[in-house]
């Protein structure tokens, strides 16, 4: 039996990850900065080891590393900038040396030199990852169904579901449910993916669509609003909607789902009946 570490493990993409390995029957060891918080808790008591390190730290992540096979990394910069995201990068490749195979979840379209800061941080760390040499996969997951989740109180009661692109502009979209199985599936059978980058969605609706969906669960009608992104308080969300609204991500939707039908890849629909079901 394979032993999965997860960085990140407390948070979304890391959770995800778990959640899909213990589905699977895996062992997992997570890795977070608090493990005593209650989310680690959790996870110690469903049978996970828990371990505490900071991404930064190589010494605390080498010990995590121990006697791993593979391992997950996700790296952000949405703490301390762009920059600390490309030394958490670096600090995960140092440590790292002796697994056997190291899954970084990076972003849809990073390799394409978008001008988006977090975007082109993830790329920084992409190249190091490739140039070392190491079995290695990259996924790229496109815009999470979950942003929305903290705006579905006040969609329900205005109506309106704003996002600064078009309304008719498709907008690739992922369920952290599928990034999670993705990413198992990949540090399950690692020798299958070894060397790739793939860009993952589940979905790829219009806000118009989005409207009409969220409408008809909601059960009142929902219309989309095309915000400027140049209103935008980050300079980091201006440069990716601008991005999206006039180009968008670049995930090969059919390819990817005919590939791996397993995951039983979540619509804009079925994430969100889910959702609602558990609010």
């Amino acid at each position: 039996m394979s032993l999965h570490t997860v960085l990140g493990a407390t948070g979304a993409q890391g959770g995800a990850v778990v959640t899909a390995l213990l589905e699977l029957g895996e062992t997992v060891r997570a890795v977070t900065r608090h493990a005593s918080s209650a989310r680690a808790q959790a996870l110690s008591a469903a049978g996970v080891e828990v371990v505490e390190a900071d991404l930064l730290d190589q010494a605390a992540l080498r010990a995590a590393f121990a006697d791993t096979d593979t391992v997950f990394a996700v790296t952000t910069p949405f703490e301390s900038g762009p920059q600390a995201e490309i030394d958490q990068g670096m600090s995960i490749l140092a440590a790292s040396v002796d697994v056997a195979h190291l899954v970084f979840s990076s972003v849809s379209d990073a390799d394409r030199r978008t001008g988006v800061p977090h975007f082109d941080s993830k790329a920084v760390v992409e190249s190091a990852l490739r140039e070392s040499g190491r079995p290695h996969t990259i996924i790229g997951p496109t815009y999470f169904y979950d942003n929305i989740v903290g705006s579905l109180d006040e969609i329900r009661e205005t109506g309106l579901l704003e996002l600064p692109i078009p309304t008719t502009t498709p907008l690739q979209q992922l369920s952290r449910r599928d990034l999670g199985r993705f990413a198992a599936a990949v540090l399950t059978d690692p020798s299958v993916f070894d060397g790739l980058r793939i860009d993952i969605a589940s979905d790829n609706p219009t806000p118009d669509e989005m409207a009409a969906t969220l409408g008809a669960v909601l059960d009142r009608e929902v219309t989309a609003v095309a915000t400027d992104p140049a209103e935008l308080g980050s300079d980091d969300m201006r440069a990716m909607f601008t991005y999206l609204g006039g180009h968008g991500y670049s995930a090969d939707i059919n390819n990817l789902h005919a590939t791996h039908p397993g995951i039983g890849w979540q619509t804009f629909g079925d994430w969100l009946d889910g959702v609602i079901s558990t609010r």
